[in-house]
């Protein structure tokens, strides 16, 4: 037998160059020595910090510590002096480094260090701020509640070659500690009651049977979403705890929620328990409890059992109306219900490779039940995943199957919300605005704290021109979702933009950690507007760095703009900002 590789647990930091082709080809020989004291400057941080550097490659530093707080120490450390410049960084001003920290096992070979350990470090590090810092979940979970700095929770991201999303968090230099909290600031309670879902627990003993408890854990979210009496905190966020041992009181805070479900799932052979609790987050009393044991082929009348008692336990009123209204069973085929399971998590993991197996799990379950409408939502769902974002060639026939999918859904349930949420994008995306906002609203009207339907009405009113309008919305989706996903800072970025809200914009755009061409663009729209010329001019450096053959006309033809005027709104700013036309 092969012997295995040693390895340790480790706290990694690594750091890289900003923009750096970019200052090269403007400065070839400053650039490098400008680099060439960064890089001493960071040597001499990490092993006053107790760390040592593992290697150098081109304009980055691997770097590895004993424990966690020496490595973020070191990094604050870092980005203080840089930003400081003067004596402490004579020659490196100019140059700006962003920097990841991971806390997690690797292989040691050699003088080396290697595997998914370091790998989350430098995906970490391509998620921060220019001068920022950027770190992992793990690294939080170890000295987040003792370092004296302020932390904003950036969601779980989806990263390169990295088959689970980590959760990530951007370092708040500036800001004063806030011991103990996940993000800046506790959510408001709702006028109406709010309810946070924790992911269940899967104790089958099988780990490759989490996608089940996660699959039910969301199909419970979606059943009480559907409560227009309710108020439910999204899936992004209640999955932020999962696998944690958790403090109701602090996660209802968290999360604005004031009840908080429980659960677990044990599922063996054709049986499955699925145990739950509804607690009030305000007093820590438990308000209901309940187990149910069954044939698998009864997880839906579960579903239903569980949906009515936790709504029939709260002290507010549910009309009965709208507990009939929920009960649905997807499918009598199991095994069905099992690949449209593992096809939906796979869509969230978000990788090429997840989103190719994704949709081949989803294609059986179409096969085996070509009833099961969910199921075909869900499969023009993760096509329109692999269009959007290159994974598969022949991008014609991928956008056929994406709508003629979703159509199917349709025509087999038109009380399915998410396929009006893929409709209502299609039709966005063939200009067809009235359908669009039909398909939107009643998505809407089926599941009320739907986030991505949310978000999606803010955006699609700012296309219409009622930008003022949109900026409610995706702040209502921003509620529904504490946790903040980036794409939702983004969107109400753009939705400010278009309301003329150019400082309030820019500074949403400084919230997303990983800007986009398009993102960018905005940002040197708003910044040329607030006469800011020289923070225009860096986004679009950024932005041509990101796509070089990035230009006004060819931008102008993949926006949506209803109004020609709300159009020229920006392509006049990008113009301004000297985007190449």
């Amino acid at each position: 037998m092969e012997a295995r590789l040693p390895r340790k647990l480790a706290a990694i930091l690594y750091a890289d160059v900003a923009g750096y082709s970019r200052l090269t080809g403007e400065d070839e020989e400053g650039t490098h020595r400008r680099l060439s004291d960064g890089l001493d400057l960071i040597s001499a941080a990490v092993e006053s910090h107790n760390g040592r550097v593992v290697h150098y490659a081109g304009d980055a530093i691997l770097a590895d510590f004993g424990t966690a707080s020496d490595a973020l120490s070191c990094a604050v450390s870092i980005q203080r002096r840089l930003e400081a410049g003067g004596e402490s960084a004579p020659e490196a001003v100019g140059i700006r480094f962003r920097i990841g920290v991971n806390l997690g096992e690797v292989i040691v070979d050699r003088n080396d260090i290697y595997g998914d350990g370091v790998n989350v470090a430098a995906r970490l590090e391509s998620l921060a701020d220019p001068g920022g810092i950027c770190i992992s979940g793990t690294v939080y979970d170890a000295i987040g509640h003792t370092a004296a700095l302020g932390f904003e929770f950036m969601g779980e991201q989806t990263v390169k070659n990295i088959a689970q999303p980590v959760r990530a968090f951007k370092v708040l230099l500036d800001s004063k500690p806030q011991p103990g909290a996940r993000r800046p600031t506790g959510a408001p309670l709702p006028d109406k009651p709010s309810i946070a879902v924790l992911p269940f627990s899967n104790l089958s003993g099988d780990p490759e049977q989490e996608y089940f408890s996660d699959g039910l854990t969301e199909d419970i979210i979606t059943s009480l979403s559907r409560f227009h009496s309710l108020m439910v905190i999204a899936r992004n966020s209640t999955f932020v705890h999962k696998g944690q041992a958790v403090n109701v009181r602090t996660v209802g805070k968290d999360l604005g929620a004031r009840y908080v479900i429980e659960g677990s799932v044990r599922k063996a052979g054709n049986r499955v328990r699925v145990t739950a609790q509804l607690i009030d987050a305000h007093t820590e009393k438990h308000l209901w409890a309940q187990s149910f044991d069954r044939d698998l082929d009864d997880i839906f009348a579960v579903q239903d059992e569980l949906t009515a008692a936790i709504v029939g336990s709260l002290p507010e009123r549910v009309s009965a109306a709208d507990l009939e209204r929920v009960k649905r069973k997807p499918t009598e085929q199991m095994v069905a219900y099992d690949y449209f399971l593992q096809g939906r998590e796979l869509h969230h993991v978000g990788t090429k490779e997840a989103c190719i197996e994704g949709i081949e799990r989803l294609e059986k379950a179409v096969e085996l039940d070509p009833n099961f409408a969910q199921a075909w939502a869900w499969l023009s769902c993760i096509v329109g995943q692999a269009w959007v974002r290159g994974y598969l060639p022949d991008p014609g026939r991928l956008w056929t199957r994406c709508v003629t999918y979703a159509q199917k859904a349709l025509e087999l349930d038109e009380e399915d919300s998410e396929c009006h949420r893929i409709l209502s994008e299609i039709y966005l995306i063939q200009r067809k605005f009235d359908e669009a906002e039909y398909h939107n609203e009643r998505g809407l009207s089926l599941n009320p704290s739907d986030t991505r339907l949310t978000v999606q009405r803010g955006y699609l009113l700012a296309y219409v021109g009622r930008a003022e309008e949109g900026i409610e919305w995706v702040n209502k989706a921003l509620s529904l979702d504490p946790y903040k996903p980036e794409n939702y800072y983004a969107n109400l970025g753009i939705v400010l933009h278009a309301a003329g809200c150019y400082a309030k914009a820019a500074e949403v755009f400084k919230r997303v950690p990983r800007l986009q061409a398009g993102h960018h663009a905005y940002a040197a729209s708003c910044h040329i507007r607030l006469g800011e010329s020289d923070l225009a001019a860096e986004h679009r450096a950024a932005a041509l760095e990101l796509d070089p053959g990035f230009t006004v006309s060819s931008y102008s033809r993949t926006l949506r703009y209803k109004d020609r005027s709300d159009l020229d709104h920006l392509l006049n700013g990008l113009r301004e900002a000297g985007f190449p036309e």
